[in-house]
């Protein structure tokens, strides 16, 4: 004998949950196939200078242009040495950094307490720094800075990786003079108001810093001398010779023998995935000119820089992207 149900509402609520199953398992398979948001994090530097504002127009450029499952934040670290230390221990994806500071991190030298297995995505911006004094001052050469207050930086920002090497070939150490931390645009009050003797300033050429105290007052740039220059290009792939025009700065009346002093690149763990470091090179490469519009580094994403070897290896995600291009060369990379 068929059994009949006891009435509609009956079936209507076994239809519903009928309907309902099928939905949660509808949503539930759709939910495991969705792509997952892949978070990225790029470690810059302070606010106030230009990796701060490169790394936050990288973070804009990779987040808008790059694979739609990204998104991409920019950390305001210390410095080089804070972000190479968090790429270590996996808080970040990216760094920024300067070269000098790289170069001796994944060798473990000059005080690091380790090799830090860092990789090249790109070079970036030239840093060319110089020191800076009043021209009322008794300073006309780096020997001249024995027994001075010298600002040489941020505490903990890595500024000495680069310093050191200059003024030991010019025949001093950090022991002949008193080092002082400050920020660049700190740096530059301090030689304003005669708390500082020297100052060690630079980064892109025109350098905000430099055009600030020159403009304020007149300053000299202190001219390095040609022998340990040129034992500085020739010892390190980082340090190399950028000619700064005649007018660059109010009072430069001629051509200043700059010196690269560790290029800014973009760096990665070496154990980044091959595929996901191709594809933020590309897409970093890409969109150079849109990183332009937010600072002149920008300008630097080019063909004939951005495999500029700055003595630390590049990854080999990117290695592939400029073989596929054609950029990358059979020989070994260029320097300078």
């Amino acid at each position: 004998m068929n059994r009949t149900p006891i009435g509609a509402p009956v079936e209507l609520v076994q239809a519903s949950r009928w309907l309902v199953l099928c939905a949660l398992t509808l949503s539930l398979a759709c939910s495991s196939d969705a792509p997952s948001t892949q978070f990225l994090s790029i470690g810059s530097a302070p606010p106030g200078g230009a990796f701060f504002i490169v790394g936050g127009a990288l973070a804009e450029v990779l987040t808008a242009h790059g694979d739609s499952r990204w998104e991409v934040t920019s950390e305001a670290t210390k410095g080089t040495l804070e972000s190479i230390r968090r790429l270590d221990r996996g808080e970040l994806e990216l760094g920024l950094a300067n070269s000098s500071i790289t170069y001796f991190a994944v060798r473990g030298e000059r005080g690091w307490d380790k090799g830090y297995p860092m990789r090249t995505l790109m070079t970036l911006a030239h840093n060319v720094l110089v020191f800076v004094t009043p021209k009322s001052s008794d300073i006309e050469t780096l020997a001249d800075l024995a027994g001075k207050r010298v600002v040489v930086g941020v505490a903990g920002a890595g500024w000495e990786f680069f310093i050191q090497p200059i003024v030991a070939a010019h025949g001093l150490s950090y022991d002949d003079f008193t080092p002082l931390n400050n920020t660049q645009a700190g740096a530059v009050d301090m030689l304003a108001d005669g708390s500082a003797d020297a100052a060690f300033l630079g980064g892109a050429v025109p350098t905000a810093s430099i055009v600030q105290a020159t403009t304020s007052s007149d300053m000299l740039l202190v001219p390095f001398d040609e022998e340990p220059r040129m034992q500085l290009v020739e010892e390190y792939p980082f340090y190399f010779n950028v000619p700064i025009p005649a007018g660059t700065y109010r009072g430069q009346d001629e051509e200043f023998a700059g010196l690269n002093c560790g290029s800014m690149h973009v760096i990665v763990h070496e154990n980044m995935n091959e595929e996901l470091a191709y594809e933020i090179t590309r897409t970093i490469y890409e969109n150079g000119e849109r990183v332009a519009e937010k600072h002149p580094a920008g300008g630097f994403i080019r063909a004939d820089n951005v495999v500029r070897n700055n003595g630390t290896p590049f990854h080999a995600g990117a290695v592939r992207y400029y073989r596929e291009i054609g950029i990358w060369p059979d020989g070994p990379l260029p320097t300078r």
